[in-house]
């Protein structure tokens, strides 16, 4: 039997993100030899899977599902490669499959939702699609009313919670946060540091230029207040009713937004561009 060493069972699970054991089964099969034992495992399904996952998996879809009752809701996002697969039927049922462990478990954390027999699932999928499946992210919100809006396209999604009031109200200003994508609800709820940042932004700006400093900060007042009300949910112009704000249109139902959570497929993940090239050239490499 070939001597195995630490570096070449190092080496292996670098290139192919397979585990300990199973590379080093397959360097004893191959008698030590790297390449061979990457051809032998290029023949069996797992490789095939572990090999996809240092791929970017940026598109997909987000979902949601609210309780009868509007008492809570989980909005949870799955990611594919491409926009074929996410409205691939087996790719959204397997979504389906997640949404709903999620949704009777109330569980935020992806390791442990998808411990044992989604994993397995997931797996599979890969394997029949051919492209990395990952589960990003899931959201539990509970408050006294809750609901949810999710656009046509399955890309992007909000849950509001309100203190009172109703389900159509809250699915209303969930439509709204979806399409003008607010950052706080209130704004005293803005980071210090972001409103620092404006700051900094506004006082560098042209027209700021040879002014007392006593006047350049009056104008950043009014512009910090003015990049609030923009950017805050409450004070946002109400998207089915321009004439009042969405505080308004919540309060006349009853009730005030405690929090809102909003999903966008991919948003901050780093997408690695490369032509396609070089693309292949590192296909040769390896």
């Amino acid at each position: 039997m070939a001597n195995i060493s630490a570096a070449q069972v190092k080496e292996l699970r670098e290139r192919t993100g397979l585990g300990m054991m199973e590379c080093k089964k397959a360097l004893v099969e191959a008698g030590g030899d790297i390449e061979t034992a990457i051809d032998d495992l290029r023949k069996s399904s797992g490789l095939k899977a572990a090999k996809k996952a240092d791929r970017t998996a940026a598109d997909g879809v987000v979902a949601v599902k609210v309780a009868e009752d509007n008492s809570y809701a989980v909005v949870l996002e799955v990611n594919s490669e491409t926009d074929f697969v996410a409205r691939d039927g087996s790719f959204l049922a397997f979504v389906d499959s997640v949404l709903s462990k999620a949704f009777a478990s109330k569980t935020t954390d992806v390791a442990e939702l998808m411990a044992g027999e989604l994993e397995s699932a997931r797996e599979a999928l890969v394997q029949k699609i051919g492209e990395n499946i990952s589960v990003r992210r899931v959201v539990v919100v509970e408050a006294p009313v809750v609901d949810a809006y999710v656009h046509s396209n399955n890309r992007i999604a909000a849950v509001v919670a309100l203190s009172g009031g109703n389900a159509e109200a809250a699915r209303d200003v969930a439509m709204h946060v979806t399409a003008v994508n607010p950052r706080v609800v209130k704004p005293e709820d803005m980071p210090q540091e972001e409103l620092d940042r404006e700051k900094s932004i506004i006082m560098a700006q042209p027209d700021m230029e040879g002014k007392p400093q006593e006047i350049k900060e009056k104008m950043a007042v009014g512009r910090v207040k003015k990049f609030l009300a923009e950017n805050s949910l409450n004070e946002q112009a109400f998207v089915k009713n321009p004439e009042q704000t969405v505080a308004q249109m919540v309060k006349a139902a009853g009730a005030e937004v405690l929090s809102f959570t909003r999903f966008a497929v991919g948003e901050g993940i780093e997408v690695e561009k490369k032509d396609f090239a070089a693309e292949v050239a590192e296909q040769l490499k390896g």
